[in-house]
């Protein structure tokens, strides 16, 4: 399990098709490798990924590099089969028991693929460490506008926020200053592609009223 409050960003070194069923990555890190297992579980940019190997950085920078792979399950429904050297990605440790829930509970696991369709910026005080907030109007994936609601939790790209508001299909959500500082949300535009995982009480939620009329 997760929260959605981003720890770190990682960047992908390597990127390497074990046919069409199965990518292997590796993923530089700042995280200490000496609290890190195998076997230990990563949210990369919202993905519930399981380390499998660890190694020292070359780059002179602290931190490690992790392997984790991708099978096809989350090849079909992310958009990890598309990552290359160079990209950057949320990176988030796994909730230990004790630990402080930020955000919402998350579990890593990607429903579906969004679009931002629009960023608004939203001027700022000159003051702003920062710069200016955003609001981005996104669209959901086929059949999960359901699952979103106003004021409600939504998981994007391994970021926990806050649904502004809801029409139809398309959302709205506001980063504010400190997002773009420690998140890769900085990077973003309109058309681009950004995974979406729905409030697990929501998912759950549907699921009980939809098994009710059948006792």
């Amino acid at each position: 399990m997760f929260t959605g409050i981003v720890t770190a960003i990682g960047t992908v070194v390597e990127a390497e098709a074990k046919g069409p069923s199965l990518k292997r990555l590796a993923i530089a890190s700042p995280y200490d490798a000496a609290g890190i297992e195998i076997g230990a579980s990563i949210a990369c940019a919202g993905v519930c990924l399981t380390v499998t190997g660890l190694r020292p950085r070359s780059d002179g920078e602290p931190g490690c590099i992790f392997q984790v792979e991708a099978a096809a399950e989350t090849l079909s429904k992310t958009l990890v089969g598309d990552w290359a050297p160079g990209t950057r990605v949320n990176l988030e440790r796994s909730l230990k028991v004790g630990d402080e829930l930020g955000g919402h509970l998350v579990t890593g696991h990607v429903d579906g693929v969004a679009t931002i369709l629009k960023i608004d910026p939203i001027e700022a005080n000159p003051d702003e460490q920062w710069g200016a907030t955003a609001r981005f109007h996104i669209r959901a994936p086929q059949g999960l506008a359901p699952f979103i609601a106003t004021k409600g939790s939504i998981c994007l790209d391994g970021t926990s926020l806050t649904v502004n508001s809801v029409e139809d299909d398309v959302f709205t959500v506001l980063l504010i200053p400190h997002s773009f500082s420690v998140t890769t949300w900085g990077q973003r535009k309109a058309g681009d592609p950004i995974h979406l995982e729905v409030d697990l009480m929501a998912r759950y939620a549907a699921r009980l009223a939809e098994a009710r009329p059948q006792g």
